[in-house]
């Protein structure tokens, strides 16, 4: 009988075939170089948060830009506005980067998201075959049968000078095992490919790429080319959208433009253009 932990989940980490384990090791020799952004890539099989626990590491260790925590498996991700994220072990892509954009000024860095968003997207698309949307600010689409659904997100945080920017996406996980019904993956997608080794690397290796671009341009989204990208790949624009905002107040609008600091643009009913730079977006219909 195969053991099983505290939670009833196999212990062994070779338990389920399907979803073979990462290699630190290999991911280490294929993506650490010198000259390179990735300094440091770590994988553990289990904690709470990549995102919290690269935070802590950030501020007690003085950890260099480049750092990389990957989780086989997390119990209290989290997502925008503290939702929590959940998967089977071994199920997707759990992971965190330490970025430190020195030189770029402050009022950019809300970019980031933004930016992860579009190398995940590039990342994913090249490995995995699967088409990708981007619904802003931070949310991952992938089309099952012909429904629009989530199967990742991106989660920033400031951590002294830098930020900690954590990425879920879906992989393999089946249809009985969505969160909620209207989930998805890259599986359910009809991924081509979903080793999640390679699906790593190709997202890591764009991730790099997107956020050398950006830098090198002090931040700049036209310069750096990443605001015309991200408007070509952003789902939410030219829809028709409820932004819900704090103090429990929504718009409705349509969904414009997303402007030079990374804010979405919608036109209300009342002819006028609004900016938003937080919130809960919720598509309705296309415009």
């Amino acid at each position: 009988m195969t053991p099983r932990d505290a939670s009833g989940s196999p212990n062994n980490r070779w338990s389920d075939l399907d979803r073979p384990p990462l290699n630190g090791t290999a991911l280490r020799r294929a993506l650490v170089r010198q000259g390179g952004l990735w300094r440091q890539v770590d994988v553990v099989q289990r904690t709470g948060s990549t995102n919290s626990d690269l935070v802590a590491r950030a501020a007690e260790e003085g950890l260099e830009e480049g750092a990389v925590l990957i989780a086989e498996e997390q119990t209290a991700a989290r997502g925008r506005l503290d939702r929590q994220w959940t998967a089977p072990p071994r199920s997707g892509l759990f992971f965190s980067v330490l970025l430190r954009p020195t030189g770029v000024p402050v009022a950019r860095w809300g970019w980031l998201p933004l930016l992860t968003g579009v190398a995940v997207a590039t990342g994913l698309s090249r490995v995995a075959g699967v088409d990708t949307a981007l619904k802003w600010p931070n949310d991952l689409l992938v089309t099952v049968g012909d429904e629009e659904r989530k199967a990742g997100g991106i989660l920033a945080e400031r951590a002294g000078d830098g930020v900690v920017i954590g990425v879920g996406v879906n992989v393999s996980l089946r249809a009985d095992e969505l969160p909620v019904p209207l989930a998805g993956s890259l599986a359910l997608a009809g991924a081509v490919n979903t080793d999640r080794d390679p699906l790593l690397r190709g997202v890591l290796r764009s991730l790099e790429d997107w956020y050398g671009r950006w830098r090198s341009a002090e931040g700049d989204p036209v310069a750096s080319g990443l605001q015309e990208t991200y408007a070509a790949g952003c789902a939410t624009l030219g829809r028709v959208v409820r932004a819900e905002l704090p103090g429990d107040r929504s718009l409705v609008g349509e969904a414009v433009a997303v402007d030079g600091d990374g804010r979405l643009v919608l036109a209300t009913g009342a002819g006028v253009q609004e900016p938003v730079g937080a919130g809960d977006i919720v598509h309705l219909r296309l415009a």
